[in-house]
């Protein structure tokens, strides 16, 4: 009996979560209409957690239909992430020289164990344009940004192995696109995460030296050609020396 309630406790917090990260980049408010389409639970069960969820602040309401918007407990809780993310707001001059220069969405990634998690983004205000969101999440080895705070890591090709997200994964081919990167000094990538998206990444690095994380472009092909690849690609490695000279990094 015991272990019942532990598991239907469990699985409460699980669709309250689900509940939660229904809410996208641009959701302002959502009806409950739209919540059922986006969570796989019964009215009754989401009016109950809904309630549970507003009367702890993570929630509020108004209006008739009934919207549902993120609450106060949601903005404490990312108060208390971005002052640990406090990298973001030095970079935000830095982010917007770029976005200013390129008119095409900028943002900062840093390492998050085998990971990289956005942690600043300024989207392009362009029709066509694509964007990850802060709080974004992705594997190290996925991708421009990814990548090049990888080759900045001097990885053997053992120790590489527990960043892989396929264990077929031609390491050879891999260590090769981290000298590049190194050789060049920026990243890129090419229809790899979002179709017909470019994306052009940089490292930037702390005061002992060491990645700190990346600064990327992200761009549609049909606006980031070859010679834009290399334009930012000098963009960006400027960027980041900014950058790194702000968290106290003293010499390249």
């Amino acid at each position: 009996m015991e272990e019942k309630k532990a598991h239907e406790s469990v699985r409460a917090v699980e669709r309250a979560l689900d509940i939660l990260l229904a809410f996208k980049p641009g959701d302002k408010s959502l009806t409950v209409a739209e919540l059922v389409t986006r969570v796989n639970l019964s009215r009754p069960t989401l009016y109950r957690l809904l309630n549970t969820l507003e009367q702890a602040g993570f929630l509020a309401s108004s209006g008739e239909p009934q919207r549902f918007h993120l609450g106060s407990s949601i903005a404490q809780l990312a108060h208390v992430w971005l002052s640990d993310h406090r990298i973001a707001e030095l970079a935000q001059p830095v982010l917007r020289e770029l976005w200013e220069a390129t008119s095409e969405t900028v943002a900062l990634f840093v390492p998050d164990d085998t990971y990289r998690l956005c942690v600043a983004e300024l989207e392009s205000n362009q029709p066509l344009s694509f964007r990850r969101g802060i709080g974004y999440r992705e594997k190290l080895v996925r991708g421009a940004s990814g990548r090049t705070i990888l080759s900045q890591m001097r990885l053997t090709p053992e120790t590489v192995q527990r960043y892989l997200v396929d264990p077929e994964q031609d390491v050879t081919a891999l260590m090769s696109d981290f000298e590049r990167i190194r050789a060049r000094g920026f990243g890129t990538s090419q229809h790899e995460l979002i179709e017909g998206a470019v994306a052009v990444a940089a490292p930037f690095f702390n005061g002992a030296n060491q990645v700190a994380g990346s600064l990327c472009i992200f761009g549609p092909s049909v606006r980031v050609t070859e010679a834009r690849v290399e334009q930012f690609g000098e963009l960006l490695k400027r960027a980041s020396k900014d950058l790194s000279r702000l968290l106290g990094q003293q010499s390249a």
